[in-house]
């Protein structure tokens, strides 16, 4: 085999390597889109907000400024835990007659792999407090005071999707 042959060959396995790893790369990171459901529609730093599988709207922590603010006491380190509701940040996009007592919220966050799972019955009552607390990022965190919910380990942080289905 000559000289030339062999540097072909190499250049060959080295295309085939980089094409291999380029390939896996483009598959995570269409895996990781459709998960988090982007289509294109949802602003940067938006949260979308979908309705039995249908996009109805996009938010970001500045869109709930107008809202009034609740907040609690959270029993582990005693910090005071302030943001909005979640029933009131629905509300803002979805009519109260799409929902019923049983429907199921879920609050998902990608990069921490994490979601919480409540009905609207859950997070229409006042007494859980199921709020979306702005964290020190800049960040919306899933916060109350639920059994399933009340402690540090049980919040989502980095919430980036609200799902409902009636």
């Amino acid at each position: 085999m000559s000289q030339r042959t062999r540097i072909l060959i190499g250049v060959l396995i080295l295309i085939l390597i980089f094409g291999v790893f380029f390939g896996l790369d483009l598959i995570q990171y269409l895996k990781a889109s459709s998960a988090q459901g982007n289509s294109g529609n949802v602003p940067a730093g938006s949260i979308p907000l979908y309705l039995n599988g249908e996009l109805v709207a996009t938010f970001a922590p500045g869109d709930l400024d107008h809202l009034g603010m609740m907040s609690f006491v959270e029993s582990e380190q005693g910090k005071t835990e302030e943001g909005w509701l979640l029933r009131d940040v629905v509300l803002l996009h979805v009519s109260e007659g799409f929902l019923t007592p049983d429907s199921v919220i879920i609050v998902s966050s990608a990069s921490r792999e994490k979601s919480a799972q409540l009905t609207w019955e859950e997070i229409q009552d006042l007494e859980n407090k199921v709020l979306l607390d702005l964290s020190g990022r800049g960040t919306l965190k899933l916060v109350s005071r639920l059994e399933k919910l009340d402690t540090r380990d049980e919040w989502v942080q980095d919430v980036d999707r609200i799902e409902i289905e009636t």
